[in-house]
């Protein structure tokens, strides 16, 4: 099984989005995927023009040359796309702008599901799962409710399943709770390798990395005092 996975952080391996992101990886090479990192800040990507080329006029082909065609080459050959990234506003400006340039993947056939209109990829394409991989620093579940549901659409527009989503909220909070980061990254590698073997992660393993660090108004405090701090550097400087 082939795994394109793009990480979307600005940070790139620095980020806590790799840091869920690598032991989930670990898990799925374990399983014997083939398992392709990229990241969207390192690729040189042109925004998409909005002409339709790669639809009304070379259906598939892009009419811009730049990195996104060694994309283009490997998601033809993967089996599942996962797009990581970090809660902003809501995604990094360069996942958007990679995302934005998927286009050309899919054919300009139309119909109709649920009352919504929806197309699909190319017939040459052999991805069946597109999956998400997110990190946020604020404490609840619900702030990844808007790039939960972009990328749902996005598997939904090319008619494949929207699989797992793998979040952690208030990661900020891992490197200072190291045996419950302990516990995170392993059942992050066995999530991985669950994948690839059952083709799903378990609730019970999802509910696990997601699980809360810290209550509520702990979180609240202790952010708060953080940015303060800085604030009142700031001013005696």
């Amino acid at each position: 099984m082939n795994i394109t996975v793009i990480n979307g952080s600005p940070r790139m391996s620095k980020g806590y989005t790799s840091q869920i992101l690598e032991p989930l990886m670990e898990g799925m090479r374990n399983a014997k995927a083939e398992v392709t990192l990229l990241y969207s800040s390192k690729l040189k990507i042109k925004p998409c023009t909005g002409e339709f080329h790669c639809w009304f006029k070379n259906p598939g082909e892009c009419i811009l040359k730049d990195d996104m065609q060694s994309v283009y080459k490997l998601l033809i050959d993967s089996d599942i796309l996962i797009l990581a990234t970090p809660v902003y506003i809501p995604l990094p400006g360069n996942m958007q702008k990679l995302i934005n340039r998927l286009l050309p993947l899919m054919e300009p056939i139309l119909e109709s599901k649920n009352g919504r209109t929806r197309a699909r990829f190319h017939d040459n394409i052999k991805i069946k799962k597109i999956m998400l991989v997110a990190t946020s620093g604020w404490w609840e579940l619900g702030n990844f409710n808007t790039v939960m549901h972009i990328v749902e659409e996005i598997a939904a527009n090319f008619n494949v399943e929207f699989g797992d989503s793998v979040l952690r909220p208030h990661s900020t909070a891992m490197n200072s709770k190291p045996d419950d980061k302990k516990l995170i990254i392993e059942t992050l590698v066995e999530a991985g390798y669950q994948l690839i073997k059952e083709g799903k992660i378990s609730p019970d393993k999802l509910q696990l990395i997601s699980k809360p660090l810290m209550k509520f108004e702990d979180y609240l405090k202790e952010e708060t005092d953080y940015y303060l701090s800085i604030k009142k550097s700031k001013t005696t400087e």
